[in-house]
């Protein structure tokens, strides 16, 4: 991602959106030390942090783009993509991986045509992994669209998907 002066846009006022992200920014003063908290409520307000509203945050808060860029990137509750409508977590931590969470994870990437860290062409799915979810006493888990599933195994994986992309969560 190439960040530079010249790609910052000048964003209409007329956006709802962009009004509450700079009055969290005039909330906090303007403050380099409030990144992460602005970081968030873009987020929440755009649903992901697209390289020209990082800029408008860098520029804001007058800080480098790169250190607002590697604050995003460093963070995984941040995501630079659009994510979909559903998401599929698949827990990658020991216990999981030993219990089988890498077929399920190859499994769910040919069945959905996705790799991990993206989303299906029709933006329905997002499918990403996590170091650990912290349940490894239900190994293998996953979260799908905010609800964890123990005991995995790739069918059941499967069905759960498939129930939020037909039914909603």
């Amino acid at each position: 991602m190439s960040i530079t002066k010249e790609t910052v846009k000048t964003h209409p006022s007329s956006d709802k959106r962009f009004r509450m992200l700079t009055a969290t920014m005039k909330r906090y003063q303007y403050s380099p030390d409030a990144l992460i908290e602005v970081l968030h409520q873009a987020q929440e307000l755009f649903g992901y942090l697209e390289e020209d509203l990082l800029l408008y945050i860098a520029h804001s808060l007058k800080l480098p783009p790169s250190r607002v860029y590697g604050v995003a990137t460093f963070y995984h509750f941040f995501s630079l993509k659009q994510k979909g409508a559903h998401t599929c977590v698949v827990c990658m931590g020991t216990a999981c991986y030993v219990k089988g969470a890498a077929n399920l994870l190859a499994t769910l990437e040919g069945k959905y045509q996705v790799k991990a860290g993206e989303t299906t062409s029709n933006n329905q799915l997002s499918l990403v992994t996590a170091r650990c979810l912290g349940a490894c006493g239900i190994a293998p888990a996953v979260v799908v669209d905010g609800n964890v599933e123990g005991h995995q195994t790739t069918e059941s994986a499967i069905h759960r998907v498939e129930e939020c992309l037909h039914y909603g969560s």
